[in-house]
């Protein structure tokens, strides 16, 4: 095993399936404690199961993150479980994609409940043991959708710009206090939630060609390589690394045209 996470303690939401679970599964080799957190209790449970179960290093506690009881009682009993929290990874997310007329106030609620609020909810609720141990990590997971607009895909990227806002607020507020705050932007990955979107068209394969041509590589990122990429931004290899946004995405969101 190796040890670049060798100390941490880090609740990881949204961790049952995706980058979430490609990102437990990067931590608890580079020998972090993790507590995963998941609305969906069963496919938690089956994700720990693939896992080789809980134990020393690995717990999993369901949980919604916009109940903040629901947090509250995850952070309490994580604690309990692996010791003081010293990282979170504000993984969990939702895709709400419309035209903004078009758009129902139960969509737009949940679009920011998920994204932005249960993202604060987590925070609020690790920060004061951070500060109480002298410092910490907490890493959002954004999106390129944070700093680019693609048509008829609102409200979703409101919330990923605000989750932006939040990242930079909160890293300026506690920078004396040692907690770093950054965000991690993937563009596209090839996960189920993907696969289901190309699954959506008449041609399947035909949509999936579409978007690799939209990247310079001819390709999309694997989870592994954002969880690669998550590893190495709640190390302790980029120390001064604060109120920043790490983008991952291919060359994606620098290319005006596709070749």
């Amino acid at each position: 095993m190796a040890d670049r996470l060798s100390g941490k303690r880090i609740l990881i939401t949204g961790a049952a399936q995706g980058i979430g679970l490609a990102i437990v599964r990067a931590c608890l080799g580079e020998g972090a404690a993790v507590v995963l957190m998941d609305r969906d209790a069963a496919l938690l449970a089956r994700s720990v199961a693939d896992l080789g179960g809980e134990g020393e290093y690995l717990t999993a506690l369901a949980g919604d993150i916009t109940n903040t009881d629901d947090v509250a009682a995850v952070v309490a009993r994580a604690q309990e479980t692996i010791g003081p929290l010293n990282a979170l990874i504000n993984n969990a997310g939702i895709n709400v994609f419309d035209e903004p007329l078009s758009l129902s106030d139960k969509d737009w609620n949940s679009c920011f409940d998920v994204n932005l609020k249960g993202a604060w909810n987590c925070a609020r609720a690790v920060l004061p043991g951070l500060l109480e141990q002298g410092g910490g990590v907490i890493l959002n997971i954004a999106s390129t959708h944070a700093f680019t607009i693609i048509p008829h895909t609102f409200p979703y990227p409101l919330a990923k710009h605000a989750l932006l806002g939040l990242t930079k607020s909160l890293a300026l507020e506690y920078a004396a206090r040692n907690v770093r705050v950054n965000a991690l932007a993937p563009g596209y990955v090839q996960t189920q939630k993907v696969v289901d979107y190309w699954n959506s068209f008449p041609d399947p394969e035909a949509a999936r060609q579409e978007t690799l041509r939209l990247h310079p590589g001819g390709r999309i990122a694997t989870p592994e390589e954002i969880a690669r990429a998550a590893v190495f931004m709640i190390s302790d290899e980029c120390p001064f690394m604060n109120a920043a946004c790490l983008t991952v995405d291919g060359g994606l969101s620098v290319q005006q045209h596709p070749a």
